[in-house]
């Protein structure tokens, strides 16, 4: 009784203190509430992504299409802060949906799809480790797949992957075991 009362409070105060700290949090819905109505919407800041923030939307966009219970949405307070650098792209989360992603122009000068490069690294805020398995048809292939890939959309087992994340049925695994947790920095590798 007292170990379930100290849950109750300790949830209470970490709830009302996300937020001061920048940070969303999303309750859960009841237990008779359909879960396919809830929808998280995760808010970014795309104006330091300088000619990038064009397929920073459209990535947006293409994982909004494919993922029911996100919703990706430039304005504040931005969880997700996109940069734009002269090294390769890469994201660093924070927490599932929050963190920061760089567009490296590196990726883009040896011929990299721009799009596909932004949606891949959408996807590791979403929580999804790179999967270098070279394929074209695998977005988390990132860079083993070919130069010439131009494929942005998630396949349906990473858009699956994502949707169970933010229905709270998975976790996120931990930096040791190749998935996307607190403080990790995924990195677009060239050939």
């Amino acid at each position: 009784m007292f170990r379930r009362r100290f849950l109750q409070a300790a949830l209470a105060v970490l709830t009302a203190l996300l937020p001061v700290a920048g940070i969303q949090a999303v309750t859960a819905a009841p237990a008779s509430a359909d879960m396919s109505a809830a929808v998280r919407t995760i808010y970014y800041d795309a104006s330091r992504a300088g000619v990038f923030a064009t397929n920073f939307a459209q990535a947006a966009q293409i994982w909004n299409s494919r993922v029911s219970n996100i919703r990706l949405q430039a304005g504040t307070p931005a969880s997700v802060v996109i940069y734009v650098d002269t090294g390769w792209p890469r994201a660093q989360t924070t927490s599932l949906g929050a963190g920061r992603i760089w567009m490296g122009w590196q990726a883009v000068n040896q011929g990299y799809d721009r799009t596909r490069i932004a949606t891949h690294e959408w996807g590791h805020i979403l929580g999804l480790p790179d999967r270098r398995t070279g394929l074209c048809s695998d977005l988390m292939s990132g860079s083993s797949a070919p130069v010439s890939c131009t494929n942005a959309q998630p396949s349906t087992a990473e858009a699956n992957r994502v949707q169970q994340l933010f229905a709270g049925s998975l976790t996120p695994a931990l930096a040791g075991s190749g998935s996307g947790g607190n403080g990790v920095t995924w990195t677009w590798h060239g050939n």
